[in-house]
């Protein structure tokens, strides 16, 4: 089993940034991909970012291209997700995700990922 433990989340001003950060532990090994959803208020969760955890491989939604960053400690099995020029559209619930199989397309769905953190609110005020 890996737990995902998400921190960082918090209320910025639109135009602001936070970084958010994702830690995982127990069979960590397992791992080939990690990444971000988000959930708004009243939306269905939708997919963010991923990336590849042997490769660096990245992978973005068209919504935060250019805005957000993902990265990886593979030492510290953290993986983080730096969002610049936040917007109010922004405001969600932000979930890790994790998966012992390779980036595919099932990430943009979100569909069939093992691990599941529990979420760190972003608010982001206009």
């Amino acid at each position: 089993q890996v737990q995902l433990v998400e921190s960082g989340g918090g209320l910025v001003q639109a135009g602001g940034s936070l970084r958010l950060s994702c830690a995982a532990s127990g069979r960590t090994f397992n791992i080939h991909a990690m990444g971000w959803f988000r959930q708004a208020p009243g939306k269905e969760r939708e997919f963010v970012t991923a990336i590849s955890w042997s490769g660096g491989h990245t992978f973005y939604a068209d919504s935060v291209k250019g805005r957000f960053t993902i990265s990886r400690d593979n030492a510290k099995n953290t993986v983080y997700l730096q969002m610049n020029s936040l917007k109010p559209e922004d405001t969600a619930v932000y979930y890790c995700a994790a998966d012992q199989r390779q980036f595919n397309n099932n990430w943009y769905r979100g569909y069939g990922l093992e691990y599941w953190g529990k979420g760190t609110l972003v608010t982001v005020s206009s």
